[in-house]
């Protein structure tokens, strides 16, 4: 992807991005065009389109589609030949603060003042009018404005017979940046905060195992093993978790598909919940006839121990799991949406909790949602929205006709 000095760049001289925009049909040079004179646009504050010439010199055409500078998503500075500033977009009086008409007309350095973070004058190191001529730009850099605010920095520096005709700069808001600067942080601490926890458990039995082992009795070394083994499955649980989200944002998500029943994967689920200590009557299954679904099993299971142990955990009452065919919306009527939805499968389940207030449903799939409950890394419903989604379904969540929460999504029938 081009920055913004780039791509302006390239749309104000049409020969930057045609090579044999510079050449005409001619002979002389063995590919049957000859050379012939093109002079770059130089830009004013309006609009890229191509150059041409008058007696006065050269100006912008209205010839072709022009883009309007202020239309552009980041911020756009260009200065003359002279070092006078002749397009200050709004992107730009956005990002900076500054306003448009006190830059225009002033050197660059004056009404774009920058500095390093290290507050050293960022114009007299880069000394775009000056310097080596072969010298064609600036790399995206982080540097501040007046005032300390952020803003990311890109500048092409446009040459003619080595001396620099314009300069154009891009600017961008650091505030994405930040926020996934953010999320990575608030990453990092959580897995920190849930590692250090199990760990310390796992430190702390096996040293005064291996310290003391003849002063305890077998139950009490076999109660020690048992926590020992339980925290490593919280961290192995965890590493999984962190490795799946890296595989979901990067679009790297294997999954093993093929026909499966849906219905004995989630009667499975329940047994081991039952065998874990659940009560039986509080885990019912709903299922209609449904065709097998497209999936793969191991994920499968892993969306559906997520949505059932949440709901056994943060719910009240009886959990239901209905199976059955996904059914068209009242906008999606057509026959052919009707044929579509008839190739899905629907799981729902329900709870008799409290539910979910409805300003926070917009965040439960998101990272780090944990409700108003402490526990947990606030990671699995992300990873089961992003396993989801990979199989070509959807997931929503709602309140249920019980008062709680419903979690209902959708996957392939094979």
């Amino acid at each position: 992807m081009l920055d913004a000095a780039s791509a302006v760049e390239r749309a104000a001289d049409p020969t930057a991005a045609d090579p044999t925009a510079a050449l005409e049909p001619g002979d002389g040079n063995g590919f049957g065009y000859a050379p012939r004179d093109v002079t770059p646009a130089v830009a004013r504050p309006s609009r890229v389109a191509s150059a041409r010439s008058t007696e006065d010199g050269i100006i912008l055409g209205n010839e072709g589609i022009g883009i309007d500078y202020d239309e552009l998503p980041d911020g756009v500075v260009i200065a003359d030949r002279d070092g006078r500033v002749i397009v200050f977009n709004r992107a730009a009086v956005r990002i900076t603060g500054i306003e448009a008409a006190s830059a225009l007309g002033n050197r660059l350095a004056d009404a774009l003042p920058l500095e390093d973070l290290e507050g050293r004058n960022w114009w007299l190191g880069t000394d775009p009018y000056g310097g080596l001529a072969i010298r064609t730009g600036q790399p995206e850099t982080h540097l501040l404005l007046p005032g300390g605010r952020d803003v990311l920095v890109t500048a092409r520096f446009v040459r003619e017979d080595g001396a620099v005709q314009r300069v154009v700069v891009g600017l961008r808001d650091t505030s994405a940046r930040a926020r996934a600067e953010r999320r990575h942080a608030d990453l990092i601490a959580t897995v920190a905060h849930e590692l250090r926890s199990p760990l310390t458990s796992v430190k702390g039995f096996t040293a005064t195992l291996l310290a003391k082992w003849e002063r305890f009795t077998d139950d009490q070394r076999k109660l020690m093993l048992e926590t020992v083994d339980a925290d490593a499955d919280r961290v192995t649980r965890l590493i999984a978790e962190l490795l799946d989200i890296a595989r979901i944002d990067s679009g790297r998500l294997q999954l093993a598909r093929y026909a499966v029943d849906i219905e004995e994967l989630v009667r499975d689920q329940i047994s081991g919940m039952v065998a874990a200590g659940q009560p039986e009557d509080r885990l019912v299954v709903v299922a209609h006839e449904t065709p097998p679904v497209f999936a793969d099993p191991d994920k499968l299971r892993q969306v559906l121990a997520n949505l059932l142990e949440n709901a056994v955990r943060h719910g009240d009452g009886r959990v239901t799991v209905t199976i059955d065919a996904a059914e068209p919306t009242a906008a999606t009527t057509a026959p052919a949406a009707a044929e579509s939805a008839s190739d899905l499968v629907t799981v729902t389940v329900d709870d008799e909790g409290p539910g979910i207030p409805p300003e926070m449903l917009g965040r439960v799939f998101t990272r780090f949602w944990r409700g108003n409950r402490r526990g947990g890394t606030g990671l699995g419903l992300y990873i089961v929205k992003g396993i989801i989604e990979a199989h070509g379904g959807t997931i929503t969540v709602g309140p249920a006709p019980s008062g709680g929460a419903r979690f209902r999504f959708t996957v392939p029938a094979a």
